[in-house]
């Protein structure tokens, strides 16, 4: 599953965040979580490129109790057999600490679906961490506590959002400050680390490299892509809720790469990702 099309921790989990949210959820409510994303690339040499995608998840409250929530996260109800056969990770449970921190509950029954869909595939344990390419490129993961980082992907209220607040993302040079910009609207911009950017550029040579049969080493790939120079930003904007929690927010990270050769590349991509009350299994609902 590629929740995490932007990379895993888009923004740093702060204590406070699960209090808030408790107090608004109640057993058997369900939501459904939302990631949409598109990319477009230009280059001056005339080449360019355009990429979008989209995923959901059902969340689904267990129970509300002292110390956070236990969650239970599955594809929506109109998946196909074929989709859950592709997806050993879900469904997922996960306790949500009252301090922001969450922990998989049921990772005995997830490593006993993984050994069922690596054996369905004629595939072992060696195909770990290896990247295929089927309609898109996809890495063969094995770690079922990797699903807990993809639930905060797809989680617009695992950030504190208040005037003021911090936000931090791991591609920025350093962290930005919150701003209000509406009764129910805030944002933060803060400035691309080039390193970063390039060590990512790296990584995804070395993917292709795997993908097409001719391997690439992480330290070929970083000095390919050392001289470049790299500018950029990363603006995430949220909505809230009556309540203060926020529902929707949509990150954007625009970066400008010159290459030694003179070619100069613009890409921007847009998350967005959306967290909506869908129903309940409590009587009444």
């Amino acid at each position: 599953m590629n929740l995490a099309v932007f990379g895993a921790g888009a923004a740093m989990l702060l204590a406070g965040v699960a209090p808030a949210f408790a107090q608004a959820m109640q057993a058997g409510d369900r939501y459904e979580l939302t990631q949409s994303y598109q990319t477009s690339e230009t280059s001056s040499d005339g080449s360019s490129a355009n990429s979008r995608g989209h995923t959901a998840l059902i969340e689904r409250v267990v129970s509300v109790r002292d110390g956070g929530v236990e969650l239970e996260y599955d594809l929506p109800p109109d998946a196909t057999s074929q989709d859950r056969a592709r997806e050993w990770q879900l469904p997922a449970r996960i306790f949500k600490a009252s301090d922001g921190s969450r922990r998989l509950l049921n990772a005995p029954e997830l490593e006993a679906r993984l050994d069922g869909w690596l054996k369905a595939a004629k595939w072992d344990r060696s195909i770990c961490g290896r990247w295929i390419f089927t309609w898109t490129a996809i890495r063969i993961e094995c770690d079922p506590h990797e699903i807990v980082a993809q639930t905060v992907e797809l989680d617009p209220a695992a950030q504190i959002v208040r005037e003021g607040g911090v936000y931090s993302d791991p591609r920025a040079a350093q962290d930005g400050r919150i701003v209000q910009t509406g009764k129910s609207a805030f944002s933060a911009t803060v400035p691309i680390d080039p390193d970063k950017v390039r060590h990512d550029r790296a990584e995804t040579a070395m993917v292709v490299g795997q993908i097409s049969g001719t391997p690439v080493s992480l330290e070929a790939a970083l000095r390919e892509h050392a001289g470049e120079q790299v500018t950029g930003s990363i603006t995430v904007t949220w909505e809230t809720d009556d309540s203060g929690i926020a529902r929707k927010r949509v990150k954007t990270i625009r970066t400008e790469i010159r290459r030694e050769d003179g070619v100069t590349e613009k890409r921007t991509g847009t998350e967005t990702v959306e967290r909506r009350r869908v129903g309940s299994t409590a009587k009444g609902n």
